[in-house]
């Protein structure tokens, strides 16, 4: 009991003690920084936030109908904001596995195939983000060598990841625990190796990114700001490649401090980048919670105990659903 909560909160508290010391750190300036908010640059945030969200349940669907199942645009973005508000809730992305819940008790999908589903996904957004940034990095100058390390790993570690998938031919297993590994790469496969699939996968995954990248400058003009392009675009992908690494929900508290870093590491002003970053943050996690909360309508008062028993599951809970 303990362990589930302290698991929960401990996290969740040391987020919230990094940015409430980042805003007491420059709160004079904050302030000052806040007379001067637009608030059409706030609506067109959200706007573009939203844009990005229809998008991604566009791409997961795709995901899905690889591994044969047909879901509408509406159910697939669903079924991504309410495994992305529980991570607002639970550290190291364990909500996701709400979502293989959801597909379970809505499509009869399989666990491995739930899994596989996530899978692609985040390979997609990381490898796509890594790129992003390796572009940007060509019109950025004196960056120091630390960025350029977190820029390649994830695209080393996604062309060995594909280069284990194009090797695995038809193997399997007497051994259960590796033959579950092997249905899932071969799953994992089928959804993103196909010639379709990496053209439609990597193109939406680039437009999304895109789109995440446009949010952060909507949140710059509302404070009258003006940031090169190719810096805000690698800030955010430090940001997530830095949230990437599930240390708090939803990155609280990881995200905002890297982004800052960046910002003033390129000459933006302390007080400016740590607003920025925070706002930033503020309107896509916003976004997300009431995305989810009107998803789980969407879908339903079951939902709820399927949340609970996958937080269960995954913190350490008996789960006593049937499988």
């Amino acid at each position: 009991m303990y362990r589930k909560i302290s698991a929960i909160i401990v996290p969740t508290v040391i987020a919230a003690a990094i940015i409430v010391y980042m805003l007491y750190s420059v709160w004079e300036k904050l302030l000052i920084a806040l007379e001067h908010f637009t608030l059409e640059y706030l609506l067109f945030s959200v706007v573009i936030c939203l844009c990005a969200w229809w998008l991604r349940g566009w791409r997961y669907r795709i995901i899905l109908q690889s591994l044969n199942y047909r879901v509408s645009v509406a159910v697939a973005t669903a079924c991504v904001f309410v495994s992305q508000t529980a991570n607002l809730i639970v550290p190291a992305r364990l909500g996701d596995f709400v979502r293989v819940f959801i597909l379970k008790h809505e499509f009869s999908t399989t666990y491995s195939e739930g899994i596989s589903s996530l899978v692609v996904e985040r390979v997609f957004d990381i490898i796509t983000v890594a790129l992003l940034g390796a572009i940007s990095l060509f019109f950025v100058l004196n960056a120091p060598p630390w960025v350029y390390t977190l820029v390649v790993i994830p695209l080393v570690a996604g062309a060995i990841f594909f280069g284990i998938l194009l090797c695995i031919g038809k193997c399997s297993s007497k051994k259960r625990y590796i033959q579950i590994l092997l249905t899932m790469l071969h799953e994992i496969k089928k959804a993103s190796l196909s010639f379709r699939s990496i053209v439609a996968l990597g193109s939406t995954s680039i437009v999304i990114w895109f789109l995440d990248i446009f949010v952060c400058i909507a949140v710059i003009l509302m404070f009258q700001q003006q940031i090169p392009f190719a810096v805000v675009a690698l800030a955010i992908v430090i940001g997530n490649l830095v949230k990437a690494v599930p240390l708090t929900p939803g990155g609280i508290g990881t995200y905002e401090p890297a982004l800052t870093a960046t910002f003033y590491m390129f000459g933006v002003p302390l007080d400016i980048a740590v607003l920025i970053s925070i706002i930033d943050h503020l309107i896509k996690n916003l976004v997300t919670l009431a995305g989810g909360i009107i998803s789980i309508y969407f879908f339903g008062d079951w939902v709820i105990p399927s949340i609970r028993t996958a937080l269960n599951t995954t913190l350490g809970g008996r789960d006593n659903t049937d499988r």
